[in-house]
């Protein structure tokens, strides 16, 4: 575990928005977790927008490691430009590198082989090595298959082979995982979770969307489409950009919950949309710990849901303890809390308290079922049913209608023609283009903030 510098660590704050009020018998309790973490320095997530990235060569921010794992399958040649754009994004991501930062090239195909520096090792970042990277990227050519686990697994070799506090990898494919199973991706997958973060992208429309967004939500990272491979070298800049604005890895969000509670789900929010309760890790009796990844200067919201015991009219507990952790730097060191917040449980007779929803769980429940209509409804698409496609996307349309979410409506509209947004009334556009499609699957899980 890497030694975290107290000046690199910003400072954190938890809020908790919920209707605390249950009426008599009620025992699901829901809340929303507003994670804020201020002053570490950095433009992540949600960073002012007066303040830009920091210049190469600047040399603050904590130590960090990046992979970039560039496919070189065969089918990168089709067209050729694809490749060449793929060379030059990454090298306009290693011109955004502060300069001291350890990173490395993998070519991916059905084989992983790290290109530059090579021999397992990780070069420093500094004007030299950039040019030699590059020379190395010049030197690149497309053959044989793709076999993205192997790529990950050989990144998580070179990321864990030197002690810094960020770890991070991007991965770029063109194509869908054929030369390994899917269980050999889900086996790298678990390997690689928590021990570094990883962006993924797809370029063109020939890659899975399931598989790359697997990628992403596995090691805590964002997934998207660059449809036109000359859009690859912005996109690969502010990766490069956000992942330089992470201050601090491995925060964990621990739930302690008392005798009798049981935890329903736990999920990110925003500003997407991810599953976090099957990665519980014990952290004590009665405690677990759920990861959120790195952070910079951003806010994240989180839905906890728990199930408490009955309870009579008059009464009240604490449901849950929610804390944010950081590890010990070294072996005998208690975590580090860095801020808590408490989920309460009241039982009422007033029937107004005890039935008005909370309007920020109101707000991301309707998200998080947005995520999945569109996904339900583009699956039934696929396979043929226009019936249950019609109905999915019609209510994904309404929710997007209801929540503001602009940007998901115009990617909507894209594959219905939309009659009316409110009742969510639509139809299925008789031809949409592949890129359409895959760009809404993909970025499903984008959500909006409630505006509070």
């Amino acid at each position: 575990m890497a030694n975290f510098s107290k000046s690199h660590v910003p400072q954190f704050s938890v809020e908790v928005y919920q209707n605390a009020y249950l009426p008599e018998g009620g025992r699901e309790v829901n809340a929303i977790i507003t994670v804020t973490s201020t002053g570490g320095g950095t433009t992540g997530g949600v960073a002012p927008a007066d303040t830009g990235p920091r210049p190469v060569g600047s040399g603050q921010g904590p130590d960090a490691a990046v992979v970039l794992m560039v496919d070189c399958s065969g089918s990168m040649d089709y067209p050729p430009t694809k490749l060449r754009n793929a060379r030059d994004a990454t090298a306009a991501a290693l011109d955004t590198l502060r300069d001291g930062t350890r990173f490395a090239v993998v070519a991916g195909t059905h084989l992983a082989k790290d290109v530059y520096p090579g021999n397992g090792r990780l070069a420093t970042a500094d004007a030299q090595t950039r040019a030699q990277a590059k020379d190395a990227l010049r030197r690149l050519t497309a053959g044989g298959g793709t076999a993205i686990g192997t790529w990950l697994r050989l990144a998580d070799r070179l990321l864990g082979s030197v002690d810094v506090d960020i770890r991070h990898g991007i991965v770029l494919t063109d194509g869908r995982n054929e030369h390994e199973s899917p269980e050999d991706l889900r086996a790298a997958l678990d390997a690689c979770a928590g021990r570094f973060t990883c962006d993924a992208r797809g370029v063109g429309t020939d890659w899975e969307v399931k598989e790359v967004t697997a990628i992403a939500s596995a090691l805590l990272g964002s997934a998207d489409i660059v449809a036109d491979p000359a859009g690859l070298a912005a996109d690969f800049t502010r990766m490069m950009e956000n992942a330089m604005g992470k201050e601090v890895a491995d925060v964990a969000l621990r739930l302690w919950n008392p005798v009798g509670v049981e935890i329903v789900f736990v999920k990110q929010v925003a500003p997407t949309v991810v599953d976090l309760t099957d990665r519980r890790t014990g952290a004590g009796p009665r405690a677990g710990d759920y990861p959120t990844g790195s952070w910079g200067d951003e806010s994240r919201d989180y839905h906890v849901c728990v199930r408490v015991p009955e309870a009579g009219i008059g009464q009240e507990m604490l449901a849950a303890r929610v804390s944010l952790i950081l590890p010990s730097a070294s072996a005998g060191e208690p975590p580090q809390t860095l801020s808590q917040g408490l989920v309460r449980a009241v039982w009422t007779d007033d029937m107004v308290a005890s039935t008005s929803i909370n309007p920020q769980v109101a707000h991301y429940t309707g998200q998080a079922e947005l995520a999945q209509v569109i996904q339900q409804g583009l699956d039934a698409r696929k396979s043929g049913d226009f019936d249950g496609a019609t109905a999915k996307l019609g209510r994904a349309v309404q929710l997007a209608s209801v929540s503001g979410n602009a940007d998901t409506a115009k990617l909507l509209a894209k594959v219905v023609d939309v009659v009316d947004a409110v009742t969510g009334t639509v139809r299925l556009k008789a031809r949409v283009a592949e890129a359409d499609e895959m760009t809404l699957e993909t970025r499903s899980t984008k959500t909006v903030r409630v505006k509070k």
